[in-house]
């Protein structure tokens, strides 16, 4: 789909369709042909309430109020609606009440964008939208204005970024069957190709020679071999080296551990946090944004069999900590802990990792919010504003000393989950924490989107199922480090 824009007054624009946004009952805007028609119809300006005009071919779209959020969500389903007509072409002026006309149009483009996107790999019948192309009018109204280089810019970046999102969807949704690790790494080549970036692919004989074990015990009853993806982009001047890594269990059983049957579906969605690593990368290096960044993942499958790791077993990690192993349904953090000491080799400024680590994050913030862990507070909050920022929801979680006590082993250095059923997602992010080294621990984050990554129902601009989540608010903070620096 295509987004253009005209330096001409919305009605002036040829186009089958109209898109406009009413706030409340503000039924006497220029762009409303016919208020007497909404109010006959009982047209109430209620959020999400809409009406199609086929008089004039237009569909009215209601918010309660002038929000950024509500209406990149608004955007993104009156798209869905209008997907629905015959319409080839639809127009739309950019709706901003508060002067804030870059962020209105950055919202609407993003949603609009995320409207567009559809999942119908496994279909035998797939249905085609014939909407090609939105017009914006960027004539002025109510101080909306906005030249023509500018929308330019704020298009680009906005499809950078939902091409990153979309990219990272259709890996998510990707059945384990067919996204093996092997595959996964294929995929990272290509974006590496795409996007004129390095890319190093390590196998199984690579972790045992690093002595990433706790890596390569998750791999082990897998007729898949693991994959470390490593890609790697330096412009010609880079202000930061920032590491980024994402857990990219291509299908999590369980393990020995195994889980309940009803608990194994989505598990496909267990690569959400490597996938978005990749993302990451690949709209920072198609912005061309001065940061160096290695994204990191660690892409294996966790599986039963006669050689699987067990219960019991105590694992050395790459940085020689020794890891007793009480449930092997705990095995992301297995590969993130290796993958995290890997990271720290290249030396960057900052640390983030990414990874649908624990069921307990959702149960503790929802299912539409990512936990933000670390030892840095300050850090957490300027990541939360980059986060609400970018439109993602953003939680954070507190450490705690007593929290840390439970992940103590009586055989080894620590164990891999903690010794009560409580605070499952700051225990998992405290393990993490053991393998930042001290100089390093105030510029970690860890991201738990286990949440919002994978969702069995639209919300907010998300599809159903993945929802690239993580890639919208890890590239804003990016943005806002390299603003400050």
């Amino acid at each position: 789909m295509k987004i253009v824009a005209e330096k001409r007054a919305l009605g002036e624009i040829e186009a089958d369709a109209a898109l406009v946004f009413v706030l409340g009952q503000e039924f006497s805007h220029e762009w409303i042909e016919d208020s007497t028609l909404l109010e006959s119809l009982g047209f109430e300006g209620k959020a999400e309430q809409n009406l199609f005009d086929s008089t004039h071919r237009i569909l009215y779209y209601a918010l309660d109020k002038f929000d950024i959020d509500l209406l990149r969500e608004a955007s993104c389903k009156a798209l869905r609606l209008l997907k629905k007509y015959p319409f080839k072409t639809i127009k739309c002026g950019i709706c901003d009440r508060q002067g804030k006309t870059l962020q209105a149009l950055q919202a609407m483009i993003v949603g609009f964008l995320s409207g567009d996107y559809c999942f119908d790999a496994y279909k035998s019948k797939k249905t085609k939208s014939k909407l090609a192309t939105i017009v914006f009018s960027l004539a002025s109204h109510s101080g909306a204005e906005i030249d023509a280089k500018e929308f330019e810019r704020v298009r680009k970046e906005c499809e950078t970024m939902l091409w990153g999102v979309n990219f990272a969807r259709d890996l998510i949704n990707t059945i384990p069957d067919v996204a093996t690790p092997d595959y996964l790494a294929q995929k990272a080549k290509k974006l590496a190709d795409d996007v004129k970036i390095d890319c190093k692919i390590y196998d199984e004989h690579y972790l045992q020679k690093e002595g990433m074990n706790a890596f390569y015990a998750v791999s082990k009853a897998s007729a898949h071999p693991p994959r470390l993806i490593h890609l790697h982009y330096k412009p010609k001047n880079p202000k930061l080296n920032i590491a980024i890594v994402g857990k990219g269990l291509t299908y999590d059983s369980g393990g020995l551990s195994l889980k309940p049957s009803d608990y194994m579906v989505t598990m496909k969605a267990d690569k959400s946090g490597g996938c978005a690593a990749l993302g990451i990368i690949g709209v920072l290096a198609k912005l061309g944004l001065d940061v160096e960044v290695h994204s990191i993942v660690g892409a294996t499958e966790n599986l039963i069999g006669g050689n699987a790791f067990k219960p019991d077993d105590v694992l050395t990690a790459k940085n020689g900590t020794t890891i007793e192993v009480r449930n092997t349904d705990a095995e992301g953090r297995l590969v993130l802990c290796d993958c995290l000491c890997y990271a720290q080799d290249f030396k960057p400024d900052y640390i983030i990792d990414l990874a649908t680590l624990t069921g307990a994050c959702s149960i503790a913030v929802g299912e539409y919010s990512t936990g933000v862990l670390g030892y840095n507070e300050k850090l957490k909050r300027s990541f939360i504003k980059a986060a609400a920022k970018s439109g993602e929801y953003a939680v954070s979680l507190p450490f705690n000393r007593h929290l840390r006590k439970m992940i103590d082993s009586k055989i080894a250095d620590i164990c891999n989950v903690g010794s009560a059923r409580y605070g499952g997602a700051i225990t998992a992010g405290l393990f993490l924490g053991e393998f930042i080294a001290e100089k390093y621990r105030d510029y970690w984050l860890h991201l738990d989107i286990a949440g919002p990554a994978y969702v069995e129902k639209e919300w907010d601009i998300n599809p159903f199922g993945a929802s690239g989540a993580g890639i919208r608010m890890v590239v804003e903070f990016i943005k806002k480090l390299l603003k400050d620096k």
